[in-house]
């Protein structure tokens, strides 16, 4: 495998000459560029991505953390972020938490040893200090984590409450909100809280109060449906409209709505939160409340590359959501 000292030679210039080329730092010539670069073509060299990493202080990488890349919602998520930090000649490194404190602390400790330019925060059951410490620029996906941290999120609030709506529109007289917490100090810090706040005010506004479930945090996303929907459900005959803080928890109740034989929307009408591609592929397909995630990732990716490069910018980032209403409702 040729070295840098092999361009050099090739190129009849010094490996100092080489490396500026490489990093493109200091006045070169374009006669030498296009020597060193015939070189290096010519020898089919690799340059060390680390090496020129720490002779740039830049690595072009950044780290992600979120819960479980298996999720529908998280795996669309980091497919949009790759694809704007491409662009933006980034590279993701995708760090997988399943909302383990350990995990998350071995994390940290791989992306400062790797040098990341900065982390996309989807994942946090870890003390803010944690990520502080780093001194690195950093974004929060839909959860608040601390003042000086900007954050890119959903209108969830309002998403709550378009929920209700449209199940007060279809007649639903006896609501519930379903919804996953997380683990760690920091579970009240999720912005998705919002959505039962919103749904619960438009049914409270009329004199009725949703009951809420919220569902086992770390149930395998590839297990069967647990239980405890059914056990609620069959508590709770009398619910006939289900909000679900997720499309994947609203695909969780209508396969225990069609276990124990509940007819949707007749008896009983859904509406989840997120439209990932689940949410049309399900049947019947599924009303839910749309939030923008292409273009809330490329907001992130930007947010994060002018952080990299020294500028300010803004710390609330929301997006607005809408309704798509399909067939369980």
């Amino acid at each position: 495998m040729p070295k840098i000292e092999d361009v050099a030679k090739k190129a009849g210039v010094s490996v100092t000459t080489v490396s500026r080329v490489l990093n493109n730092r200091g006045y070169i010539s374009e006669k030498t560029r296009v020597k060193v670069n015939q070189a290096i073509e010519e020898l089919n060299y690799q340059p060390n991505e680390m090496a020129r990493a720490l002779f740039r202080r830049k690595s072009n990488m950044i780290g992600l953390i979120i819960p479980a890349v298996s999720h529908p919602f998280f795996s669309e998520l980091t497919y949009h972020l790759e694809h704007y930090a491409d662009q933006q000649g980034y590279k993701l490194l995708l760090c997988n938490s399943n909302r383990d404190v350990d995990k998350e602390l071995q994390y940290i400790d791989m992306l400062k040893k790797n040098q990341v330019d900065a982390i996309i925060m989807g994942s946090a059951v870890l003390d803010v200090q944690h990520y502080l410490n780093l001194n690195l620029p950093i974004i929060s996906f839909d959860r608040t984590i601390a003042d000086d941290i900007p954050i890119v999120a959903s209108d969830n609030f309002m998403g709550g409450k378009l929920a209700a709506r449209l199940l007060l529109d279809n007649g639903c007289q006896n609501p519930a909100y379903l919804y996953r917490g997380i683990d760690g100090p920091h579970h009240q810090a999720l912005l998705a809280s919002e959505r039962a706040k919103g749904f619960e005010e438009e049914f409270l506004a009329i004199g009725t109060k949703p009951v809420h479930l919220q569902l086992e945090v770390n149930r395998g996303e590839d297990s069967e449906p647990d239980n405890e929907i059914i056990r609620f459900l069959q508590q709770h005959p009398e619910v006939d409209g289900i909000f679900a803080s997720s499309d994947f928890i609203a695909a969780e109740v209508l396969q225990v709505c069609h276990q124990l034989k509940r007819s949707i929307p007749d008896e009983i009408k859904i509406i989840g939160y997120d439209d990932v591609k689940i949410a049309s592929l399900v049947y019947p397909r599924l009303s839910t409340i749309r939030q923008p995630i292409r273009e809330m990732s490329k907001c992130s990716i930007d947010l994060i590359v002018r952080q990299i490069n020294g500028e300010v910018v803004p710390k609330i980032n929301v997006f607005p959501v809408s309704l798509i209403e399909r067939e369980t409702t």
